[in-house]
This record gives C-alpha cells, structure tokens and sequence, in this order.
C-alpha cells in the first residue's frame, strides 16, 4: 500500500520539476542574444517505485511516485565544434592572407593614371620629346623632372611597402598578445570547473565561456581540444577539463595542459629584418622549464599567424644550399622584385647615357644613383644633372640638334635581358609582378568566399542544435505551463479527496 498522501507527494515532484523546465525555459529566452549562449534542458526523471520488501522477491514495485528534474544539461554537438573550429581556421588564414593582399593592390595602385607604369609612360615620353628637340632647355628640365618623379614613385612604393610591412608585424605581436590571453583565460575556467564538478555540479555556464574562448582561439590557430574527468564525484554528463594541443608543427605542443594546470605562452622570434624565425612555448610560471622551439618553415598550423607570418616574410627551407634558410614572404619578394627592377632598369638607362654626349660636348654621368642595399628605395636622378639639365647625354655625335641616344635613353624601357630574366624588359617585368599581384589576389579572396560558405553552413548546423530559438522556447513555456496547471489540479483533486476523508467520513450514527 502507499501513503495516504502519497499523491500529495507525487504532484508536489510534479510542479517542482515543471517549474524547474519554467525557469530552464525563461533563461534560455533571456540569453537568446549572448554571445556564445547555449542552449539548456532539463532532463526530466522518472522517480524509482522499486521499494525493499520483507517478501521472497526482495523489491517490490509499487505504483509510480512521479518525476524529479535532474540535471540541466546543455544541447551541444562536439562533432560540429570541431567542424567550425577546423573551419574557422581556415578562414582566418585566408582573411589574412586576402587583407594584406588588398592592401598590396591599393599601394601598387594599378591600372591607373598614377601608378609607376603610368609615371613610366611619362619619363619614356619626355625622352621622345627630347630626342625631337635636343637643344631645347625646357624640354630637357621635363626629362629631368620625370626622372625625379620616377625614382620618387620607385621610393615611395619601397617605403610604402616597407611600412605595411612592419604593421603586418605589429598585427603579429598584437595576435600573440592576443593568444597568450586567451590562453590564460582558458586555463582559468578549467581552473573554476576543476573546483565545481567534483561536487556534482554542472557548470554550464563556464562551458559556454570556454567554448567561446576555444572558438576565438581555433581562429588564430588549428588546434585539438581534449577533455578529462575531474576528480571527486562528478555528475555523468559534467565535461570536465579542456586539455588545448597545437597541430601542424611536428612535434607536440601543448598550449593548455587541463590535468596539471598548465599554460604555454607564446613568443614570436624575429631576425634584424623582422622575418620571423621562430615560434617559442613557454611556462610563464615556470621560469626554470623548457621551451618548445618550431622554426617558422616548419610553421603549418592554419590560421592567422601563418597568414600573418607568410605576408610579413619567415627564414624558410634552405632551398638554395647554403646551410642558412631563405627569407621568403609576398611583401618580401615583392620588395625584392622592385628593388631587382630599380637596380637593373637604372643600370641599363645610366650604360645608355654614358654612351652619349651632353651639350658640353662631354659624355654622359650616371643619370641615376642609387645605394645598391636598396637600390628602389634610395634611387634619384645625378645631382648635377638636377642642377645643370644641359648635362643629360641626348646626342651621339656631339651635335647639339642630334637627339640619337634620346631616342636609345628612350628604348631603356622596352630593353629585354638586362637582368631582370630571359626576354624581359622593365615595363614587361613591372607587368608580370602586377599580373602575379592580382592572381594571387583573387585566388586569396576566391578561397576566402570558400571557406567562410564552408564555416556558415556549419556555424547554422551547430545554431541549429545549440542556439535559442524564441519559437521553439515559446512552445516550450506553454508546454510547461500546461504541465504545471495540470499538475497543480492533480494536487487539489488529491487535497478534496483527503478533505473527504478527514472531514466527511465517519459520521453515520450522529
């Protein structure tokens, strides 16, 4: 037999568990536009009606004693975590690789009525001009002014390139920054789990931030989360400690260690030219520990600091045999290609010049000067050619209306093989890098747009399954309410049943 108020008991477990789904309901409406919220459920339980028995059996099982809410459990596919994650990597990668190369492409500036080759266009018409009229001074002041213009624009692209260079740097020591907070801040809500489970509590709420940390994280770097049970009694569903590994380097690198409560902070290692060389691990905590070393060839975790890291410039392979690694990098050998460019052009146009006469009946100077370090950067027309125009080299025979080697001056720029590759001139050596520029430009935003499609459908996919929907919420409170209106009838009807009882019952006979 059960108790005479066991139905008191069973409605009571009833609207204590609905009112429960209620406040689990209203929470979820309430974070619906908090930045990584996930949703919550109450796992509803049925209440055990088995009972010891003094009969042979030993249980004895009774009518049923009702429902009790158990845990309160988030709605999360790991599966698609690591989905986003991996995703999310790759779009961080190619975001960076396409920012830079837009800024590339703003700097060049080309087609346009400003860029080099257009200035280029100018100096080549200004020698034209010259070679139709050699003696005119006016004429020679403008080829001297191009030429200015044209070292100005060759200097002005290798400063311009020089300094989004170094802000490609600072934006690397702002991500690590950046990391070794996360890092820290991840370390610390294990730290917190690691004191709440142990007593069976579920802490969703710090599982939600640390997902939140981990999917910031999973952006500037591929890595692999792993999760430990805490010590003490832990409910079965409690996730425990996150344990955060680093992947694409060759060796193991563990950034977040969640059993022994350890963090990897990072530090970036550059040569006198900014060229990364080295990715160093480090315990802040422990000054006497070992670092992990990975050298920056060997760098292939994806995500924004190997886009950072192959658009600022790295010590690669040694391809060349030489013992030491080659620098590499887009802005590093687009500098060089210009640097190439500058020297080779100013040599072939100075061997044109010195090959002429000027109207002083002497041979040519070197028209244009340059520090052969950085031959783009430091180029400028002769000095005394700036003062005394009449020095450029126009004529061959000496005449003064012989404008010949002009018209050679002129051709410079159409010259192939002056060490700039086979049958390649300076305006056909400009144009490649230009068309190099804007292929790998629009395959960097091609596989931009790719991947942030791939990272959408997964991001809905994972929304899907762990965001609030207010619809669905909504059904959900009137669900519950319902539960709860009937469970409290239930509660009366049982109440009226006893009031009968009690106070109604035994009164024949009075």
């Amino acid at each position: 037999m059960v108790s005479t108020f066991h139905g008191l008991e069973v409605a009571m477990r009833a609207l204590n568990s609905q009112q429960t789904a209620l406040y689990t309901t209203s929470h979820n409406i309430s974070n619906a536009n908090t930045e990584g919220y996930t949703r919550q459920r109450v796992n509803f339980e049925q209440v055990s009606t088995l009972t010891g028995s003094r009969y042979t059996e030993g249980v004895k099982s009774n009518i049923g004693s009702g429902v009790q809410a158990g845990s309160i459990q988030r709605v999360r596919d790991s599966f698609l975590d690591v989905q986003f994650r991996n995703e999310h990597g790759k779009v961080g990668y190619y975001n960076q690789r396409a920012a830079a190369l837009k800024q590339m492409e703003d700097l060049m500036n080309e087609p346009s009525e400003e860029g080099l080759n257009a200035v280029m266009d100018q100096f080549y018409g200004s020698l034209q001009d010259l070679a139709d009229h050699p003696e005119d001074s006016g004429t020679r002041s403008v080829v001297t002014q191009r030429g200015l213009a044209l070292a100005d624009t060759f200097n002005y692209l290798n400063s311009s390139l020089q300094k989004v260079r170094g802000d490609l740097k600072n934006q690397l020591d702002v991500t690590t920054k950046d990391i070794n907070s996360i890092l820290t801040q991840i370390n610390d809500v294990n730290d917190e789990i690691k004191g709440i489970e142990p007593h069976g509590h579920v802490p969703n709420d710090l599982y939600d931030e640390r997902d939140r940390l981990i999917d910031q994280l999973s952006s500037i770097a591929n890595i692999s989360v792993t999760y430990d049970k805490s010590s003490g009694q832990p409910s079965p569903i409690a996730e425990g400690v996150a344990t955060i590994t680093l992947n694409g380097v060759g060796q193991d690198v563990t950034l977040v260690d969640g059993k022994t409560g350890t963090v990897n902070h990072l530090e970036i290692i550059y040569d006198g030219d900014d060229n990364v060389e080295t990715f160093s691990f480090f315990n802040p905590d422990d000054a006497a520990a070992s670092t992990i070393d990975i050298a920056a060839a060997d760098f292939d975790s994806q995500g924004e600091l190997k886009g950072l890291m192959e658009m600022n410039g790295y010590i690669g392979e040694d391809v060349d045999g030489d013992g030491n690694g080659d620098v590499t990098g887009y802005y590093n050998e687009m500098i060089s290609d210009i640097d190439d460019m500058a020297k080779a052009f100013a040599d072939a146009f100075n061997t044109a010049h010195q090959n002429g006469i000027d109207l002083n009946g002497d041979s040519g100077l070197a028209f244009f000067e340059y520090d052969p370090d950085s031959p783009a950067g430091s180029i400028t027309v002769n000095q005394g050619i700036i003062d005394d125009p009449d020095l450029i080299a126009a004529s061959i025979n000496g005449d003064a209306g012989d404008g010949s080697n002009a018209t050679n001056l002129s051709d410079v720029l159409n010259q192939k093989d002056i060490g700039l590759g086979e049958n390649k001139s300076t305006r056909g050596f400009y144009q490649s890098l230009i068309g190099d520029m804007g292929v790998k430009t629009q395959e960097a935003n091609r596989m931009l747009s790719n991947a942030a499609v791939l990272q959408q459908q997964v991001q809905e996919n994972r929304a899907s399954v762990s965001a609030v929907s207010l619809d669905e919420e909504m059904t959900n409170l009137i669900r519950f309410q319902h539960a709860y209106n009937a469970a409290a009838r239930g509660m009366t009807a049982v109440d009226e049943m006893l009031d009968r009882i009690i106070n109604n019952m035994g009164l024949v006979g009075r």
